[in-house]
């Protein structure tokens, strides 16, 4: 069946004047080249986000770049790093920010084995590294609609979860990620910005060396679905990665 040109031009104008459908926000997310920085850029561009992933090196990052996300360096331990980000996302309505980047270096439990400059690049890297993206893109959050900043913490940076010790750099790292993210979500909740701390779950990544009960997919799954549906009465909020609120 044959149609007139005359009708297949008008209905091709129709079609061309409709509005395309609005992503449902920004989201960047630091520590995006694999594990679960990866799984989550994947997820959030499944569920209708615009994201920017970040990695220290992006020409490695392929995987990251297959998903479709925009590509930015940033080392979060690297103040002019963090600077350069900024400066070139400057402008830029950011609706959610997860600070995902993060390392486990130390798992020992004994003083005389302690290695400070392994807690030392811990702390660098899972709390001022957070602090210190938050504080950049403190602008593009606060002109976004959904306003989120998302943390991966840890159930190990739990004071009232801590009944085993170990890994004394690491629950160090998230404890003080968990109290910067509270003394945050009290000082600017009442201009509508929300801060959250998440655990990711035991996840089989890398730093892990593949132990874990759960995949990163498994796990950025159920992150997506939280993240994407928080408010304001979550502010300084702590919870797992299906919802569940934890104990401080």
């Amino acid at each position: 069946m044959r149609f007139p040109a005359l009708l297949v031009t008008a209905l091709l104008g129709a079609l061309a004047a409709l509005p395309l459908q609005a992503a449902e926000g920004t989201v960047l997310i630091t520590g995006a080249n694999r594990g679960i920085g990866l799984a989550l850029a994947e997820e959030f561009t499944e569920a209708g986000f615009e994201v920017i992933g970040t990695a220290r090196k992006p020409a490695k990052a392929t995987e990251l770049k297959a998903t479709g996300a925009r590509v930015v360096q940033l080392d979060v331990t690297d103040a002019a790093s963090v600077a350069a980000m900024a400066k070139g996302l400057e402008g830029v309505p950011i609706d959610i920010v997860i600070n995902n980047a993060g390392v486990a270096l130390d798992r020992g439990r004994e003083l005389a084995d302690l290695d400070m400059e392994s807690v030392e690049r811990t702390l660098a890297v899972n709390t001022l590294g957070p602090i210190r993206v938050m504080a950049a893109l403190y602008p593009n959050v606060k002109a976004s609609d959904r306003k989120v900043f998302a943390n991966i913490s840890s159930m190990m940076g739990s004071m009232e979860m801590n009944t085993w010790g170990c890994c004394l750099g690491y629950r160090a790292s998230k404890a003080a990620l968990n109290s910067a993210n509270q003394t945050l979500a009290v000082d600017f909740g009442k201009e509508g910005l929300t801060f959250v701390v998440f655990h990711p779950g035991y996840v089989q990544t890398d730093m892990n060396e593949g132990q874990g009960n759960i995949t990163p997919a498994q796990s950025a799954k159920g992150l997506t679905r939280v993240i994407s549906g928080l408010n304001a009465e979550d502010n300084g909020k702590f919870y797992d990665w299906q919802g569940k609120e934890l104990p401080w």
